[in-house]
């Protein structure tokens, strides 16, 4: 029950009973005055007011502007336009302005053929209009209702309920509004039910406060449905609501729950700077024609789940604070979120776009397009902590510029050419304003804007190409068409551990070169970590299925992987880097338990000699030690002691015979303690015999049979090393 309105001390515009005056109370009883009488109807005497409510019929016009009706006063007023054809009263034109109705008032069934006017009336019990019929305006401005049940009236033209205040329960349900419709400003205190209602006119509810549930459950609105500024304090309910024109909620409020699930909206939807404080729900609802959420807030989670649009959705500087939901949405036009930003994660999961411009936005949390479907030509552009592309598929080109980005491609499907590169500027808005990311402050790892590829496994890489990308955590395996992928800019891959280690007592120093992620998780199954749980770049970095070795690809796995990257750097004419992968190739051969053990034996010497053809240091070390040991052996076993001179021997004829001369070389020997062969002529000798073996060449020096067993071994060995020595400088500086 609502106390009634304190009387205004002006009197009112019509003229007025005025009982009851009084000093305190100049105007008195403000009912109008029952024609041909002095009193309103309320104050007529009894006589007098059977004689009146006797001498009205159905269908009468009646004035009773300002009357005070008791519940019995009504029911005789009500029974005197008892209409036995329709079992209700029926009313012509019906003024009841600034009338009061002091205890329940009941007009179910009641058909109003005239104009109806019940503005600034005050209804302090229930009042119902159930099943009544308004054929004609009628007016509810500025009304006080306790308790309103109008379900199943139907209006046949202009109604409205401006100004107009609801204490207790507003039901409407099953009502019929055939005209335009206004609620502007209006309050309702207490639960507001229009569940199945027809609006086939304009409906305004523009400014008006629903402190507690709103439902519209199955409601339709055939015309403009305006909600601008309605300030929603309780759950709000528009399931299966049909909007056939435009649905305006700009700047409209929701305070707690709101749910448009499966609405329909054949024409413009503006949200336009609306407010939604705790869960919005739009799943399976269609959007015909522009959907637009820009520079809406969203405090709670935004499910737009299976939600089919159109139309151009708009959700420019559209802002999240909690999980937004996308999750099987179908955009048939564009799909804008330039300058939103989500606090938490956005899911786009299974998501079609037939048309889209992603961007630029920014997200806190992960930004998962995981099994979308991108049908056209998109440029998505975003700062975000991690993206997942998993299983998406591009059917178009496509382009993502990310920032801080993680981003996941495993087993994506890439049919056209897809670029993904680094955003080194923040992302501006359109007027040129740089995007704030301290949603990313908490959230990502380092404040470099590279982009981190997580995993391209299971994808087709060869129309992917990737700019200023870090691969240091990317695993490759399973990815096909790798030596096709090109990589362009700065390309960082994870590099090998730095320092001494030492595996079961034997000392391990790593060469420095380009490493794969997958590399790092195998060898550290094979060499655990010193401290598991803080890997520093000093030990191998364990991998996501670590430390069981069965889930981790192992060097036949690996091998492939570096054969096409190398092969990839080559096409692009990128020698020196090539070469890392060549290297890391042929790691994963010598380590493969699987291979001959005579191919592993092979490579191992190749790798000792001279790191695969690829370290000129140590390749140029053995040659310099084999020279060593070559020019030692000579001066030690291979140069005779004293130099070899020719010696003729013959027999000198008594009797006149031809002389017959024999000239034989001495056979050069090594004498005298070890020690004394040790001399700089002799060091000399044996040099010049060395370096000649490095380029193939006899020396021409006497030496001794063991000797020339050394300078023929020499002359093996040492061209082979200067030729390790020079592939492995030409391989570092060749374009």
């Amino acid at each position: 029950m609502t106390s009634p309105p304190l009387p205004s001390p002006s009197p009112p515009a019509w003229t007025h009973c005025a009982s009851g005056a009084t000093t305190t109370n100049p105007v008195g009883c403000r009912g109008v005055r029952v024609p041909g009488s002095t009193g309103c109807l309320a104050h007529l005497t009894p006589t007098d007011r059977i004689s009146h409510l006797t001498g009205l019929s159905p269908g009468d016009d009646i004035d009773y502007r300002g009357t005070t009706f008791t519940h019995p006063l009504l029911n005789d007023l009500l029974a005197a336009l008892h209409d036995p054809a329709t079992g209700g009263p029926r009313f012509g034109a019906a003024r009841f302005e600034h009338a009061s109705f002091s205890d329940v008032a009941r007009f179910d069934g009641a058909s109003f053929a005239g104009a109806v006017r019940f503005d600034h009336a005050s209804f302090s019990h229930a009042v119902g209009f159930e099943q009544a019929s308004f054929s004609s305006t009628t007016v509810f401005d500025h009304a006080s209702f306790f308790a309103a049940m109008f379900a199943g009236a139907s209006f046949s033209a202009d109604i409205r309920f401006e100004h107009a205040s609801f204490s207790r329960m507003a039901h409407f349900d099953g009502a019929s509004f055939a005209a335009a419709v206004r609620f502007d400003h209006a309050s309702f205190s207490a639960e507001a039910q229009f569940n199945g209602v027809t609006f086939s006119g304009d409906t305004r509810f523009s400014r008006a406060v629903f402190a507690a549930q709103a439902e519209f459950w199955d409601a339709s609105f055939s015309n403009a449905a305006w909600f601008e500024h309605t300030s929603f304090r309780g759950p709000v309910g528009f399931e299966h609501v049909s909007f056939s024109n435009a649905a305006w909620f700009g700047g409209a409020s929701f305070s707690d729950v709101a749910t448009f699930s499966r609405a329909s909206f054949a024409r413009s939807a503006q949200f336009e700077g609306a407010s939604f404080a705790a869960e919005a729900h739009f799943e399976h609802a269609t959007f015909s024609d522009t959907a637009s959420f820009s520079r809406t807030i969203f405090t709670g989670q935004a499910r737009f789940d299976r939600t089919t649009l159109n139309g151009p959705a708009l959700f420019f500087y559209a802002t999240f604070h909690d999980h937004a939901w996308f999750g099987g949405a179908t955009f048939h036009n564009e799909a804008w979120f330039g300058g939103a930003a989500f606090t938490r994660d956005v899911r786009l999961t299974n998501t079609r776009f037939a048309a889209a411009g992603l961007g630029p936005l920014v997200v806190g949390g992960r930004l998962d397009l995981s099994r979308a479907v991108f049908e056209v030509p998109v440029t998505i552009e975003a700062a975000a902590p991690v993206v997942l592309c998993r299983r998406t598929r591009w059917d178009a080109t496509a382009t993502l510029r990310l920032r801080h980005a993680l981003l996941d491609l495993t087993d994506a499907v890439v049919t056209h050419p897809l670029s993904v590169a680094t955003h080194h500027t923040p992302f501006t808005t359109h007027n040129g304003t740089p995007l704030p990311e301290t949603l990313l402050t908490t959230t990502t790892p380092s404040p470099s804007p590279d982009v981190r590829v997580a995993s391209l496994r299971g994808v087709d890489t060869a129309h992917l190409v990737l700019t200023d990308t870090d691969l240091a955590g990317c695993r490759f395996t399973g990815a096909v068409h790798l030596d096709q992928v090109r990589l362009t800019g700065r390309t960082r891959f994870a590099p090998a551990p730095t320092g001494v280690h030492w595996h079961h007592l034997v000392s391990r120093r790593w060469t420095r070169r380009r490493v794969l992620a997958e590399e790092h998780h195998w060898r550290a199954t094979r060499t655990p970590p010193t401290n598991p749980t803080a890997p520093t770049d000093r030990e191998w970095t364990p991998g996501p299925h670590h430390p069981d070795p069965d889930q981790t690809p192992g060097p036949d796995d690996i091998a492939p992987v570096y054969r096409d990257l190398r092969k990839a750097f080559e096409d692009n004419k990128n020698e020196p880097d090539a070469a890392d992968f060549y290297y890391g190739e042929m790691e994963m051969r010598r380590n493969d338990p699987e291979r001959p053990c005579a191919e592993r034996t092979l490579v191992t010497l190749y790798w000792a000699v001279s790191g695969y053809g690829l370290r000129a240091t140590r390749a140029v070390t053995w040659l310099v030690l084999t020279m060593t040991v070559t020019i030692l052996s000579l001066m030690w076993w291979g140069l005779p002691t004293n130099d070899t001179t020719p010696r003729t021997t013959g027999t000198l004829p008594m009797t006149g015979q031809p002389l017959d001369l024999h000239t034989d070389s001495v056979d050069p020997v090594v004498s005298g303690p070890i020690a004394d062969r040790l001399t700089a002529k002799r060091a000399r000798k044996a040099t010049h015999v060395a370096v000649n073996s490095v380029f193939f060449r006899a020396s021409g020096q006497d030496l001794t049979p063991t000797g020339s067993e050394i300078e023929m071994a020499s002359r093996f060995l040492e061209p082979v090393l200067l030729a390790l020595a020079v592939l492995a400088i030409r391989s570092r500086v060749k374009r």
